[in-house]
């Protein structure tokens, strides 16, 4: 066997943890998920990053997987789970690298506002590093009833209510999880997060000194590639186009390769 799996729920979170047979690396990796998601979404990523030699730790933020409603989901902020996430850095050992996904990366984001405590930082399909008002407004065209239906009752739930939208939203043909899995395994979300990455809320530490790797998918529904460019181009940070993938690169077709990408870039920078 390559890897170890231990899953836990403490203190009111549960963590998903993959300890390779055979560490290659000292530096973990604590994975971030984004909206409706939870430490479930990281596991063909953890599973590959395993075999390579690393140590991976995902978790879910309350109410979301196994771990139970901290408060009203409706009522959550970035900052609330800005202050798990800032708490999940410093359970580990040693500073971890950080991978955020959508919601996630917007996370990881905020933590480099305010931290320098990070070797290096992926955003896979993150959140832009201006604002959610542009991607707002393209899944307002896509599906207005929905995204009106959202603002209506301050819940993110009605973007995940068919599986029709699910597979629109996260996956391209020939995923890794076929959409009525999916949407069997995301949870309700908070809709009042979205209207804080935005101004005059939000304003991106573009002079972070962290190495930074932003990924996009060229076929992202929810944020479209030219954004995701734009955003790493804010950064500084490196920048690598997921060709035909939708939003949810961890279980896209290509999500092997686009791992192996991750891999090698922090390999590359010196991450050990």
């Amino acid at each position: 066997m390559t890897h170890r799996i231990e899953r836990t729920i403490q203190d009111g979170i549960e963590r998903i943890v993959y300890t390779p047979a055979k560490r290659q690396y000292e530096t973990p990796l604590l994975m971030q998920h984004g909206m409706w998601h939870a430490a479930w979404c990281w596991q063909p990523w953890q599973e590959l990053f395993a075999q390579w030699g690393w140590e991976s730790h995902a978790f879910s933020l309350p109410g979301h997987g196994g771990s139970p409603v901290g408060r009203s989901l409706r009522w959550c902020t970035l900052g609330y789970y800005d202050g798990i996430l800032s708490a999940e850095v410093k359970r580990m050992k040693r500073p971890p690298v950080l991978l955020g996904h959508s919601m996630g990366g917007a996370l990881v984001q905020r933590h480099l506002k305010k931290n320098c405590d990070i070797p290096a930082a992926v955003l896979a399909a993150s959140w832009p590093s201006r604002s959610t008002l542009l991607p707002l407004a393209r899944l307002f065209l896509r599906h207005p009833w929905e995204v009106a239906l959202a603002l209506a009752t301050l819940s993110a739930a009605p973007a995940i209510s068919t599986t029709a939208l699910v597979q629109d939203l996260f996956l391209s043909d020939g995923a890794l999880i076929a959409p009525d899995e999916l949407r069997a395994r995301l949870s309700p979300e908070s809709l009042l997060i979205v209207f804080q990455h935005l101004p005059p809320f939000w304003r991106p530490p573009l002079r972070t000194r962290t190495r930074l790797l932003w990924l996009g998918g060229t076929h992202d529904i929810v944020n479209a590639e030219q954004i995701h460019r734009e955003s790493a181009a804010d950064y500084g940070a490196d920048y690598i186009a997921v060709e035909g993938a939708n939003h949810d690169l961890m279980w896209e077709r290509s999500s092997s390769q686009t791992a192996l990408s991750i891999h090698q870039w922090l390999v590359g920078k010196g991450v050990v």
